[in-house]
């Protein structure tokens, strides 16, 4: 029988995940919810989408949902499932817990009391109760607490979904997999000549949103690297079930291709090109990624075929992220030490002698984003099928500081910053002038 799955996601991106579930599971009724999507699924279902979707930030499984005034019916709740259908006593498990507008003091106690009802359960029907395992569970259970009602999900996918498996070299507040994918999305990047084109990334970081990109545009699946909870789970146990999940993999590994697109991406710290290029050559995507050190203010526009357009995808340093560097200092502020190796420029790495503002806080040079658009205006709008800029910032007057106007904004969260994915459509001459 199937059950309910809710499979969260970064505020803003639902709508978003919907059509993406809706694209792995045609016929899954799912539906988006605040925070996420909901749909019924069965094992099949749970494993397709811990190894597909490229939005999800997990796959929860609904075991238990209903009315609460206190512990004690959670307690009640907790035990009425039964656990044995998930693991043995010689597995282990972990609780965690959310709220929305909970009535509960403590949320860690309501968690313990849910892990006690389900150590009791199994202790009466086996004598023997798991043991508690909070780095490597075998069975992570989540409560969520609203506001009159609970529900407790088994998490099938165990570590979080933006963890791809590939990287291990990154710098200061690396962007997770999932924002670069749920980026693309909104842009509507597919990977192909006639669905986003080329795409530049000229503060590439370590490189996340020229990765995700290149995966997306080979087929590679998100989740072909890593290993997932529901494998340590009894109902994926079963041979039947092993087999299945091998044939998926199998079947997502025959669809990989060369890219029909490229891939550009540079940075002003040649440090993070470099961890870039290790982490792309952990994600199999080294050979469909040119990377580039340099200067955003000064890196030409990459050479591309006059009728292939081009995507620029960029999530530039902003004040509660990271620093700015480079030909991004305004001459007017207090000169500091240059970074060490001469970088300049935009980047997504530190810098040293960044300016701060009076209560510390970082601050952007006033006219960064002018000089950025100016430089765009230049290097880009010569090309015949067009370049498209999309820019990711928590400031809603960004269109004003770059002095364009843009065509479309889509409301995003940066974790806990909320932010809006710009569009700027990059054509020759100013506005006044396209309009006479």
């Amino acid at each position: 029988m199937p059950l309910p799955l809710f499979l969260p996601c970064a505020a803003g991106a639902e709508a978003l995940l919907e059509a993406e579930v809706r694209a792995l599971l045609p016929n899954s009724g799912v539906r988006a919810a605040r925070g996420g999507v909901a749909l019924a699924g069965d094992p099949h279902e749970v494993m397709v989408l811990n190894l597909e979707s490229r939005l999800a930030q997990r796959c929860l499984i609904e075991v238990a949902e209903g009315p609460y005034r206190d512990e004690r019916d959670l307690y009640e709740l907790a035990r009425s499932v039964p656990w044995s259908d998930w693991i043995t006593p010689r597995q282990t498990l972990r609780v965690d817990s959310t709220a929305h507008r909970s009535p509960l003091k403590s949320l860690n106690f309501a968690a313990l009391r849910v892990k006690d009802a389900l150590c009791d359960r199994m202790r009466d029907e086996h004598g023997a109760r798991p043991d508690v395992d909070t780095v490597r569970p075998d069975l992570r259970v989540v409560l969520h607490a609203g506001a009159e009602r609970a529900a407790i999900y088994v998490d099938s996918s165990g570590e979080s979904l933006f963890k791809r498996g590939w990287r291990e070299d990154q710098g200061d507040a690396p962007l997770k997999e999932t924002l670069a994918a749920a980026m693309l999305a909104a842009a509507g990047w597919r990977g192909t000549p006639a669905e986003g084109g080329a795409l530049h990334d000229p503060c590439c970081g370590s490189g996340t949103i020229a990765i995700e990109a290149a995966q997306i545009a080979m087929g590679l699946a998100p989740g072909r690297l890593r290993r997932f909870a529901f494998e340590r789970l009894l109902p994926f146990a079963d041979p039947e079930r092993r087999a299945e999940w091998q044939r998926l993999k199998a079947a997502s590994a025959a669809r990989v291709h060369a890219s029909a697109v490229p891939i550009f991406a540079s940075d002003v710290s040649f440090r993070m090109v470099d961890f870039a290029r290790r982490n792309a050559a952990r994600a199999g995507v080294a050979d469909a990624i040119v990377f580039h050190g340099g200067d955003a203010l000064e890196r030409p526009a990459p050479a591309l075929p006059p009728d292939l357009p081009g995507t620029l995808m960029v999530n530039p340093p902003y004040g509660e992220r990271i620093e700015v560097a480079g030909k991004a200092r305004a001459p007017t502020l207090t000169p500091l030490a240059a970074p060490r190796g001469g970088a300049a420029g935009l980047g997504s790495g530190p810098a040293a002698g960044r300016p701060r503002g009076e209560e510390g806080e970082r601050t952007a040079p006033s006219d960064f984003f002018a000089r950025l658009a100016a430089h765009w205006k230049r290097a880009y709008t010569a090309h015949p099928a067009g370049w498209t800029a999309w820019i990711l910032s928590p400031d809603p007057r960004l269109p004003s500081a770059m002095r364009l106007k843009e065509s479309r904004r889509v409301p995003m969260w940066n974790g806990p910053i909320e932010c809006r994915l710009f569009r700027f459509d990059l054509v020759a001459g100013s506005a006044r002038e396209r309009r006479a």
